[in-house]
């Protein structure tokens, strides 16, 4: 990439490219790999031992073909800063050796670069090849775009190797471990080799090679990478049916095993992912190369598939879901921020960029999503690169339900301006508790300035033009008072009142108990015709298997408060949980000259605990032995069990190990060993898998010491 004049010798005996001095210096000590690896916008220094001294020319080459044009080539003098920033300066040094320090300019391409030297000894010119390295973003260097100013967020969003990944429910927001492992050995090669993948390097390599100094660039060849849908990317999607042919994405604790699969397998898309698996692996990728990145979950994330920033939601006379529109609301959806400035927007968008992986919609033809900027989505500015409009959608659409009745006449009960984007979620710095971020994306809900924001949005998405999108115009309007006052509005005045309770936390393999709360709230006598029902659904909401229907009259007199207590028992619910552990629970209520009133319950069944215990001090290259105990909750016997561990810097590969049948309520211990190869906090994550649970995990911390 540049070449730089310099006396040096003719017969060259040795080169020394000073590993552990510059791995150190550049924050790279942690890579397993052997080669030397750099990050851009910083000196590094390497020494060469030789005979006699002639004049000669070194440069660093990268990508197929290196031209001055593509600022992949450039030539400049020892001690001269060369146009495109590169530089060399001789240091002191003894008879037989040179010294000498190569600055990488800040805005360098990243990636493998291969350095040769060219002697010009007379008529007589040859070159040798001294090695290679690898170039990578620098948030160390404060002008390189993903540039970080403070240093304990570097340790967390580059350098922090394990992580914690949010779900659930709005209300029961729960944490699971994930192995990021960006250091493991060969994880770094494969980073490289999925950008080398892509259909942009495939269409035009030495474009797609000279756009690599752009994070921009960068993270949305990722994005669209990650996912198999357009280019054979690394991890193929399902939401549906069985994973027999793949692994349950459930049950995926870390990246490292995904993207090895993939590079082993010869680039064979790894079945399957779901949101998190994709965020999981893109930050793994992105930290890898040098970009900051962590994982947001955005609890009740909207899908919205027209961009009319409504989600619609129809349901039948019992209450029944029905699928009259590609809208959706899923429980949560995982996604990834990285930290760059937008030299293609303007300063006031720098920071955060919002780059999903998963395969919800196309952008440019691919799917891809991002970045966009959170600083755009938070002031509306929809209109911006990339796909903001998609991510306000996702945090700040309005909710809109309608009965929808067998002569296709429909009702609509509610419009929900609240519902969408609740508690958007990170890791915090240095610890595993959790960071509420929604302040990032949204002004308060239902504040004037919240409001005004949405009202850019739609005006700058055209929304207020013929069609539908007039319609969810004028619907807004009329909702707008009670909207702001934060009231879930039925159409006509309320005359009833009701709530969904669970009476205590559910636990799989035990029967679910809740009441039905119903308050008259006008002194006339009613007659409520409830229907109720129950199904296990996907974290999306898409309902999978019905569990329970049932339907009741309910006689109120004036102002009176009735509790209908219910349950579904496990063996209802035992064969149609799916995968997910979920169960909406939904009561439509009926009255005669009133309206109507729907309430919705998600329900999130607890697995069982696992408990972890690692005996004595953890000490790198020396044993020790882990303990993990597990107690049958069920009224029936487990079999097929399956223990999976694994850990960066704990264990090279995953760990599986059999697990013996366990009996009912009987407790079941598995023990193994751990050599530590990295010292440091570490994160050790147990995985038990079963046909019976699909998700039993835990995982500890240890700090593992250096060999004294």
């Amino acid at each position: 990439m540049a070449q730089l004049l310099l006396n040096v010798p003719l017969k060259i005996t040795n080169i020394n490219w000073q590993s552990k001095l510059n791995k150190a210096a550049h924050h790279t000590s942690d890579y397993s790999n052997t080669e030397v690896i750099l990050r851009r916008g910083q000196a590094f220094t390497i020494s060469l031992s030789f005979r006699t001294i002639n004049c000669c020319l070194l440069f660093p080459l990268a990508g197929p073909s290196p031209a001055e044009s593509q600022q992949t080539k450039v030539i400049f003098n020892l001690s001269e800063e060369g146009a495109s920033g590169w530089s060399a300066t001789q240091e002191h040094s003894e008879h037989g050796c040179m010294n000498f320090t190569i600055v990488s300019p800040a805005n360098a391409v990243i990636g493998r670069y291969k350095l040769k030297l060219q002697i010009d000894s007379g008529n007589k010119v040859s070159s040798a090849l001294l090695g290679q390295f690898v170039l990578l973003f620098n948030p160390w260097c404060p002008n390189d775009d993903v540039y970080m100013a403070n240093e304990k967020d570097r340790q967390e969003y580059v350098l922090n190797d394990s992580g914690i990944i949010f779900h659930g429910l709005e209300k029961y927001i729960q944490q699971e471990a994930w192995n990021y492992g960006q250091f493991e050995e060969d994880i770094l090669d494969i980073s490289l080799a999925i950008l080398d993948r892509s259909l942009n390097h495939r269409k035009d390599p030495s474009t797609d090679v000279s756009n690599r100094n752009s994070p921009i660039y960068v993270s949305r060849v990722i994005s669209a990478m990650v996912n198999s849908n357009d280019e054979k990317g690394v991890v193929e999607g399902k939401w549906n049916g069985k994973y027999c042919s793949g692994t349950n994405p459930l049950h995926w604790s870390g990246s490292v095993t995904i993207l090895r699969k993939w590079y082993r397998g010869r680039y064979k898309p790894v079945r399957y992912g779901q949101c998190w698996v994709f965020a999981g692996v893109m930050c793994t990728v992105l930290r890898s190369l040098g970009i900051p990145t962590r994982v947001i979950t955005n609890f009740n994330s909207a899908h919205d598939r027209n961009i009319n920033l409504s989600i619609d939601k129809y349901i039948d006379v019992s209450g029944k879901t029905l699928h009259l529109t590609e809208d959706s609301v899923w429980n949560f959806h995982v996604w990834n921020e990285s930290w760059f400035i937008r030299r293609d927007l303007g300063s006031f968008y720098d920071g955060w960029q919002v780059l999903d992986a998963t395969p919800q919609e196309r952008s440019k033809g691919i799917f891809q999503c991002g970045p966009a900027s959170t600083k755009a989505i938070k002031e509306g500015d929809v209109n911006l690169d990339y796909d903001s409009s998609f991510v306000f959608a996702a945090v700040n659409a309005d909710c809109v339900t309608w009965i929808h009745y067998s002569n296709k006449r429909k009702e609509r009960i509610y419009s929900n301006t609240r519902k969408i984007g609740k508690f958007i979620s990170t890791k915090a710095v240095s610890t595993n508790s959790r960071v509420d971020v929604t302040h990032n994306y949204k002004y308060p809900e239902g504040s004037l300035k919240e409001r005004q924001v949405y009202k850019k949005a739609l005006k700058l998405l055209g929304v207020s033009s013929t069609g539908r999108r007039t319609k969810v115009t004028r619907r807004r309007r009329r909702f707008s008072v009670a909207q702001r006052q934060n009231m879930t509005v039925p159409t006509g005045k309320p005359t009833i009142s009701g709530k969904l309770n669970l009476d205590a936390s559910p636990v799989i393999g035990q029967d679910i108990l809740l009441t039905l709360s119903l308050r008259n709230l006008i002194t006339d006598f009613k007659t409520i015709k409830v229907k109720l029902s129950a199904s296990a659904v996907l974290y999306t909401r898409k309902p999978k298997a019905e569990i329970l229907q049932w339907s009741r009259s309910i006689q109120l007199g004036s102002e009176e408060v009735k509790e209908i207590p219910f349950k579904i028992s496990y063996s209802q619910y035992k064969n149609a949980l799916m995968d997910d552990r979920k169960i909406l629970v939904t009561a439509l209520c009926e009255v005669r000259q009133g309206s109507s009133l729907l309430m919705e319950k998600d329900i999130l069944l607890q697995d069982p605990f696992l408990t972890i215990k690692v005996f004595g001090p953890t000490v790198v290259h020396k044993a020790a032995n882990v303990q993990v105990t597990f107690t049958n909750p069920l009224s029936e016997m487990v079999t097929d069990c399956v223990l999976r561990a694994e850990g960066s810097g704990l264990l090279k590969e995953q760990l599986q190990i059999n697990v013996a049948r366990m009996a009912p309520m009987e407790s079941s211990t598995t023990e193994f060993e751990i050599i530590p190869y990295k010292s440091g906090t570490r994160q050790l994550q147990v995985d038990l898998v079963s046909n019976h649970f699909t998700d039993v995990k835990g995982f500890v911390m240890l700090d593992v010491t250096p060999v004294q």
